[in-house]
Parts: C-alpha cells; structure tokens; sequence
C-alpha cells in the first residue's frame, strides 16, 4: 500500500523568518497530516533557511539568489512528485482545516485545474483579502472579496483564477502546462497560468472551507510600490499577449486601451504614472520573450468561454 503524501505544501520566502515560523506553526495544527512541506528560500540572508519543524515533513530548498515568486514555485514543484501541490505565501496563519478543504475541493472533479483558499485580512478579520481572481477585457485583474465582510464569501463558485498566495494545483497539468511564468518573476503568474489552464479545458474554483490570515505586501512593502506597479503593468502586457491569439487582442484592443489610460490617471494621483507607463511600454518591447498558447480551432469554446468571462468578470467581482 503506498503511504507516500498526496500533497507538498510549498512555501516561497524571502528575508521573512518570523513570518516563516508562524506559517509553519500553523500547518502544524492541521486536521489532515498526510502532507510534506517544502520551504523554497529565494536568497534569503536572515536565516530563514534554518528553520525547522518537529512536527512536520520539512524539507528547505535554498536557492542562491532572489528568482521571485515564480523562480520559487518552479523550483518547488519540480523537486516534488506529490499528484498535487499547495502554495502557500509565507506570510499567512492558516485554519486547522486549509489543507483537508482544498484537497477536498480539488478532488470533485478531474477538470478543476486549482482551488483557491479564502484569504482573510490578518490585522481585520471581519474582511475579505481575496476570494478568487476574475480576469476582464480592460487587462485588469481584479480581487474578488478584497475589503468587504468575510461572511459574503461562504459559498463555492467558480472563478478566473486561484490566487496562488493560498492555493491548490494539479502537480501534472501546472507541469504540462510550462510551470508558472518565470519572466513575470512576481504578479499575475497565477493569472496567467489559470487562463491557460482553461484554454485547455480546465477551470478553478474558490473554496470557502479553507481560510487562511495573509498579512499581505510582506515582500514588496504596501500595496503600491514602485517595484510593484511596475511588474504588474508589464505583466498585464504579458498575460494578453501569451493567451490571445491576434483576433482577440483586436477585439478587445479599445477596453485595453480605456483601461490603460483609466490606470495611467489612477497612478498619476498616486505619483506612479511614471512606473506604470514604464512597465506598460517594457511590457510591449519584451512581450515576444513569452512563450505564446498555439491556438488550435478544436478549442474555440475554450476561447469562447474565457472571453465572455473577460467580459463579465469586472461585473461579477463587484456583484459578489
């Protein structure tokens, strides 16, 4: 009978030991123990490689040098042959029952590529931080639940994308599918990757039962910072580049257009513009680094399917 774990929680850090070790206190609390735990320190100088856990399966991968969260990730998943795999951001506090709901969520049908966790806010936890990621036809991602009361997210529902601070995946498709986007080095990659996932015919879902505390930006700093706005600008170019074949970039080019300029006024009162615009413009000159998903007609529902959720995800995130 083979005992081998079912699923690697992996937790990506960087120079955040303290978060590090209440994340790891918290895995250790879980109701569901069949579980390994792989820590991919990124570089980190504060000694974050060194932790450890008398209760848990853990092992440390410590790269040389900062790869961000994608380089992590990638790194993880290829050392590990569990069928699936849990991403974890380093600075959250998870419930005795994350790991048992998420695999529990992903098992219900072979077509769930992922299942998100809710995040609640760590300082406030009456509000949402996330619960689950909609994609729109303007190039914005948008957080469903960010700021609002956690007892409007009690119900499953299907979503864009799983945000990947809290989440499950199919180890075997994350791997067919080329791993997460290590140009993106952070942002959007979760995007990225669930809207390739469903060109294929896969979808993801967010899963209420499993509940973890984030403390959020405990990387880059706030919520909007110069390092950030600018990979999240040039990412955006990325994710419509690889995922659209040229029609429907065309298609959609005049609400990608308005949603450029909407941002480019909505950092400019924030004193980002500059930053914006940069990533926006590196964005368009390294986009063909990327590699493209081959459209194939045979999948033109699959395209179908994700363009009208393009469409309705903006309405659906600020309806639910």
């Amino acid at each position: 009978m083979d005992s081998r774990p079912e699923v690697t929680v992996i937790i990506p850090n960087y120079n955040g030991k303290e978060l590090l070790k209440r994340c790891i206190a918290s895995l250790e609390q879980q109701t569901c123990r069949e579980f390994d735990v792989l820590v991919v320190d990124n570089g980190s100088t504060d000694g974050s490689a060194g932790v450890t856990s008398e209760r848990l399966a853990l092992n440390v991968l410590a790269l040389k040098e900062n790869t961000g969260f994608s380089g992590a990730v990638n790194a993880g998943i290829r050392r590990t042959d569990t069928p699936y795999v849990i991403l974890l951001n380093n600075d959250t506090e998870a419930e005795p029952r994350f790991v048992e709901e998420l695999l529990a969520g992903i098992r219900r049908s072979e077509r769930i590529f992922s299942c998100g966790a809710l995040m609640i806010d760590y300082y406030n936890r009456s509000l949402a931080d996330n619960a689950g990621d909609f994609y729109t036809a303007p190039g914005w991602a948008l957080t469903r639940g960010k700021g609002k009361p956690v007892s409007r997210y009690g119900k499953e529902c299907r979503i864009f994308s799983s945000c990947a601070g809290a989440a499950i995946y199919r180890t075997d498709q994350v791997k067919e599918l080329g791993y997460f986007d290590e140009l993106h080095f952070a942002y959007l990659e979760d995007v990225d990757l669930g809207y390739r996932a469903q060109l294929k015919g896969f979808h993801s879902r967010f899963v209420p039962g499993a509940r973890v505390y984030h403390v959020g930006s405990a990387s880059t700093g706030s919520r909007y910072n110069e390092k950030k706005v600018y990979l999240a600008a040039r990412n955006t170019i990325y994710v419509i580049y690889k995922n659209m074949p040229l029609i429907q970039i065309l298609i959609n080019l005049l609400p990608i257009l308005c949603g450029i300029l909407v941002k480019t006024l909505f950092f400019l009162r924030k004193g980002l513009a500059g930053e914006y615009l940069r990533g926006i413009r590196d964005g368009v000159l390294t986009c063909r680094k990327c590699r493209r998903v081959t459209f194939r007609l045979g999948r033109l529902l699959w395209y179908i399917r994700a363009e009208v959720q393009l469409w309705t995800g903006i309405f659906r995130v600020f309806l639910t």
